[in-house]
């Protein structure tokens, strides 16, 4: 819980970072996963040398390792543009709709129970992120909150994935897969569709550098370590703690204006984890 909680914490700064990058938002996500990519190779490195990391035995685990990384792939190209696009309220209210789809989706796919106290429990955290954003929807394009609505989709989507995966592989094997397939996804998207691919100063280069060491390396290795003994469902519900995170440092590093509408929307979401948590 601790580490779901902390990782939920560091992604909850990904749009600051997103928001000040120079590069466009499909290459701020190419560079999120790249730069990533030493850090968590030489993790792999250390796990296979003491023998913790299992290596995949089937085209099946290869397929199985694939899938998340796309996944992440897709919810970072939507999640990017829609930050550029449409109102950040309305980004971030979307984007954090996952927990419905992972719920969902677990029923669906896996035959997870629904508890009333557990949908009671998203209902409140929904209802949270919702007064957190202002009561609804703002100044917004209808392209741009399509897309936040996509990648909540998406990000269900690697939550199921990711949560499968962690009986059987260790947290760097599952990161270093992932963060290299959504590098290779996303490189080619952003070569196509945007002109600048490499920032233009050293800020630059340090907000990129914190959007994947904090965001991909720190925030998503702690989510994914949590999986193996966390319900994707109850995972992708406690994540809503990022706009609650997103909300005080928005205050912090861009003064952007945080008043008691907002504390409400904060303690709503806490309120909805912790009756869910008793599901």
């Amino acid at each position: 819980m601790p580490a779901l909680l902390l990782g939920g914490l560091a992604i909850g700064s990904s749009p600051i970072f997103v928001r000040l990058s120079e590069v466009g938002p499909v290459t701020t996500a190419v560079w999120r996963t790249a730069l990533a990519l030493p850090i968590l190779f030489l993790w792999y490195r250390a796990e296979r040398a003491r023998g913790e990391a299992a290596r995949p035995g089937s085209l099946a685990d290869c397929i199985a390792l694939v899938l998340p990384g796309l996944f992440i792939a897709a919810d970072l190209v939507a999640w990017h543009w829609a930050l550029t696009i449409t109102s950040v309220a309305n980004a971030t209210l979307l984007a954090n709709l996952a927990p419905i789809f992972v719920t969902l989706g677990a029923f669906a796919l896996f035959g997870t129970p629904i508890r009333p106290i557990f949908a009671a429990g998203l209902a409140v955290a929904i209802a949270g992120v919702v007064v957190l954003k202002g009561g609804g929807f703002g100044d917004g394009h209808l392209a741009g909150d399509g897309l936040a609505a996509l990648a909540a989709v998406f990000y269900g989507g690697y939550i199921l994935a990711v949560g499968r995966l962690r009986d059987r592989f260790s947290v760097a094997t599952i990161m270093l897969w992932t963060s290299a397939v959504a590098a290779a996804a996303t490189l080619p998207l952003a070569l196509l569709m945007e002109p600048v691919f490499l920032p233009s100063t050293l800020y630059g280069w340090a907000v990129l550098l914190g959007l994947s060491w904090v965001s991909q390396v720190a925030g998503q290795s702690l989510i994914t370590y949590a999986l193996a003994w966390l319900p994707p469902a109850f995972s992708s519900l406690t994540l809503l703690i990022q706009p609650v995170a997103a909300a005080a440092l928005a205050w912090i590093v861009l003064a952007e204006p945080l008043g008691p509408l907002q504390g409400l929307g904060g303690a709503l979401v806490l309120a909805g984890i912790l009756l869910a948590r008793k599901a």
